[in-house]
């Protein structure tokens, strides 16, 4: 069997975009392959974050073999797999989304992805890690600028993934109805969810000093903010609070999703708040909280005392 070189796969700094202009330059083949990805995601509907994830783990997949990734052998992806196992600077995440791409490109393009005797990929079984008030009010106290402070406050007072306050816009918002409207979240499902008196009177401070045009939250760069540069701004306020907990920027998501149950929300309005697709994602938080019936709230007015 021919033997090729491998290299050493470093992920900690390199972009998607990067990774995959490498692979387009440097692998015959790739520039269609990736191409064909876009079509298809964008077609089904999935988001920039599944086209992302997949085409940079197939890039640095052909990068390593600089060979097209379905058209290795089986024991050359297990090899591949197993390399990226044995690095410890490898997340579980980067090693599943190879898998996922994997079996996002064979399905593409009509192949059985048996053939490559991919694993199955297990869901940890892990209770989501939860803020509790204090610690939500403490980070938001260690913001001392607007817009990071009121990036924390939204992502848990209206349960916001990253990529949904990533390209939160301002003509989303609407501080009379006190509403936000999340267009195309995940599974490109829009929702909306109420932000409250005092995040109304944020947003409203801030649209006056920062005059934002189009996207609320604009990095110095003059681009809406990455999801690596909110999750900076997250660690910042964790660390300057000196909150000891494992906290990411869906930490604020979970902390909001819980919190709404102990506010007496009922679990089938969670998940429509949530954007869930599946009660089943919900279900989790129902281990963690202890709800009770009661009118839906904003989490942020209650930590405060703010009342209609």
């Amino acid at each position: 069997m021919q033997t090729y070189q491998k290299k050493s796969i470093r992920v900690s700094r390199m972009k998607p975009a990067v990774i995959v202009d490498q692979a387009c330059a440097k692998v015959p083949g790739f520039k269609e392959l990736y191409n064909e990805l876009k079509r298809s995601i964008t077609i089904r509907g999935q988001s920039e974050s599944a086209l992302a994830n997949y085409s940079r783990q197939l890039a640095h997949l052909a990068i390593y073999y600089n060979r097209m990734p379905l058209e290795l052998q089986a024991d050359e992806v297990m090899d591949y797999l197993f390399h990226l196992k044995s690095t410890e600077s490898i997340s579980d995440s980067f090693f599943n989304f190879t898998i996922h791409g994997m079996r996002y490109a064979c399905k593409m393009r009509g192949m059985p992805y048996t053939q490559f005797s991919l694993p199955e990929i297990k869901s940890p079984k892990q209770l989501p890690i939860v803020l509790n008030g204090s610690e939500i009010k403490t980070m938001l106290k260690a913001c001392h600028i607007l817009k990071y402070r009121l990036m924390i406050a939204i992502c848990y007072g209206c349960g916001l993934r990253s990529s949904e306050l990533q390209y939160l816009q301002v003509s989303h918002i609407d501080t009379v109805r006190k509403m936000l409207h999340i267009h195309q979240g995940k599974g490109s499902k829009d929702r909306c969810v109420p932000l409250g008196n005092l995040l109304c009177r944020g947003i409203e401070q801030y649209l006056v000093e920062e005059i934002p045009s189009k996207y609320m939250f604009i990095s110095h760069f003059g681009k809406p903010y990455t999801t690596a540069g909110i999750a900076w701004v997250v660690k910042q306020a964790v660390t300057k609070a000196g909150i000891q907990k494992d906290v990411h920027t869906h930490t604020l998501r979970h902390s909001y999703a819980i919190h709404l149950l102990e506010n007496g929300v009922n679990i089938m309005h969670i998940k429509e708040l949530l954007g869930h697709k599946s009660i089943e994602s919900t279900m989790i938080y129902l281990r963690v909280a202890q709800p009770v019936c009661s009118p839906a709230v904003n989490p942020l007015d209650v930590l405060y005392g703010i009342k209609e």
